[in-house]
């Protein structure tokens, strides 16, 4: 966000990173030591917390470099910086595990959720906090007063009843775990109906998230002119075969976020249909 009270550090976007020499692992030491050099030049008493998703969502669906959190949540202790985990995509069974936090080891302070707590049938939102943060509010409740955190639409019962509902179904039906098994199938088929292509620079993804990126040229890794919109070209003629892929923000990439109910089948078919839309617009 363009807020001057919010900095930004390297985002651990291996196929972006600016030196193409790098391997996974200078590239998450280089992330590493970014994130080391901001918090020493800012100081690290002026910084509330880190705030990330454990798995880059609308920033191109960008799962992290193997030892990606393993580097950095020990520089956050260190400096007593607290972490936020946004499970706003990743929440709920995404990743093949209730949180992608879970998924990745991570011991974050808070936790934001909210779509996946209700399919989005309903909206509702809410923050897990720790032990430790909890503590603190309850200290500053002693001493302050209630902490005024209502507003007039909070907790409403329409949203809280889908998310009861929805959480019963996702313990019912195991979906969690076919999101783990069928989203590491979906990944797999999606890279090898894609494999090869000239304008596919990646395919990535985990659990039931995936996601290709398109480029002019994959050898010298350059990008389409954003004027041509490629990404959205590409998103509108899988639409056109039956399938809905998203066009994302941050370049010619096109997402996916199945359902978690999404047969082996299914996956096959949403393969088949992007390579068949991805010939008709770029060969």
């Amino acid at each position: 966000l363009p807020l001057v009270q919010v900095l930004h550090t390297e985002a651990p976007y291996y196929y972006r990173r600016s030196d193409v020499s790098m391997s996974e692992e200078q590239f998450v030491a280089h992330c590493a030591a970014e994130l080391e050099a901001l918090i020493e030049r800012e100081g690290a008493d002026t910084i509330a917390a880190f705030w990330a998703e454990p798995v880059l969502g609308t920033g191109g669906i960008v799962p992290p470099p193997k030892g990606y959190w393993e580097a950095i949540q020990p520089i956050l202790k260190k400096h007593d910086i607290l972490l936020v985990a946004d499970e706003v995509v990743t929440g709920f069974g995404r990743l093949g595990t209730m949180f992608g936090s879970t998924h990745y080891g991570l011991e974050p302070d808070l936790i934001t959720i909210a779509k996946g707590l209700t399919s989005a049938y309903a909206p509702l939102s809410g923050s897990i906090v720790s032990e430790g943060v909890w503590k603190v509010l309850e200290q500053g409740t002693d001493a302050l007063g209630p902490i005024g955190h209502g507003w007039t639409y909070s907790a409403h019962p329409v949203g809280a009843a889908a998310g009861i509902a929805n959480l019963e179904l996702i313990d019912k039906l195991a979906l969690v775990k076919a999101a783990g098994e069928t989203g590491a199938y979906f990944n797999k088929v999606l890279g090898e109906a894609l494999a090869g292509h000239p304008h596919v620079g990646e395919v990535r993804g985990e659990g039931m998230l995936a996601a290709v990126e398109f480029v002019e040229d994959r050898e010298t890794r350059t990008f389409f002119d954003p004027a041509r919109k490629v990404g959205p070209a590409i998103a509108a003629a899988l639409l056109e075969r039956g399938v809905i892929g998203r066009a994302m923000p941050q370049g010619d990439i096109l997402g996916f976020a199945p359902p978690f109910c999404l047969t082996r089948s299914e996956a096959d078919e949403i393969a088949a249909r992007t390579a068949d839309a991805v010939a008709a617009v770029l060969d």
